[in-house]
C-alpha cells in the first residue's frame, strides 16, 4: 500500500512537472517558426542587436529620433506571439510584464503601456500607419506595408536568427 502511494505520488509529480514545462514554453506551433521584428517604413532603423530590441521593448529607448517616438505594439495575452515576446524579449511572465509596465507608468518613466492588438493583421495595420511603431509577428504574417528589421545581422529564417 505504501509502495503504491509512493508510485502514484511519483507519477503525479512527473505529470505536474511535464505540465509546468509545457505551459512555460512557447506554443509548439510558433516555437519553431521565425518571428519578425517589424517597423514602420519611415523608422530609421534596419538592423538591431538583440540587446537593443530588449531595451526598446522594455521602454528604455523611447525615441528613434528627436521627433519620432518609439510606439510599442504587442499581441494580446492569448496570442502565441505574446508568449514569444514575453519569453525571448522581456524574459518575464504575464504578471511580471503587467507589473513592470504599471511601475514604469507610476514612476513616470513611460507615457503609456504598449498598445495591445488581437491579430497579426491589426499589428501590420498599426505598424504601417504609425511612424515609429515596432512589433513582432510570425514571418509568414508580415505585410508588404511594413519593414522587417535584421536582428544581430540576420533576418528571420537565416542561421543564427535569435527569435525562433
Amino acid at each position: 500500500m505504501g509502495l503504491m502511494r509512493g508510485g502514484v505520488r511519483h507519477t503525479l509529480l512527473a505529470m505536474a512537472t511535464a505540465a509546468c514545462a509545457f505551459l512555460a514554453s512557447p506554443p509548439p506551433c510558433v516555437a519553431a517558426e521565425s518571428m519578425a521584428v517589424i517597423v514602420h517604413p519611415s523608422t530609421p532603423v534596419k538592423d538591431l542587436t538583440m540587446a537593443e530590441v530588449r531595451k526598446i521593448f522594455l521602454g528604455d529607448r523611447q525615441y528613434w529620433t528627436a521627433d519620432m517616438p518609439v510606439v510599442l505594439i504587442v499581441r494580446a495575452p492569448v496570442a502565441p506571439e505574446r508568449a514569444i515576446v514575453l519569453n525571448r524579449i522581456y524574459r518575464m511572465s504575464e504578471s511580471q510584464f503587467k507589473q513592470y509596465w504599471i511601475a514604469r507608468i507610476f514612476r513616470a518613466e513611460a507615457p503609456s503601456t504598449p498598445k495591445v492588438v488581437y491579430s497579426n493583421e491589426m499589428v501590420n495595420e498599426l505598424v504601417s500607419a504609425i511612424p515609429g511603431a515596432i512589433s513582432l509577428v510570425r514571418m509568414d504574417a508580415v505585410a508588404p506595408s511594413v519593414r522587417v528589421v535584421r536582428i544581430d545581422g540576420t533576418l528571420p529564417g537565416e542561421d543564427g536568427y535569435p527569435l525562433r
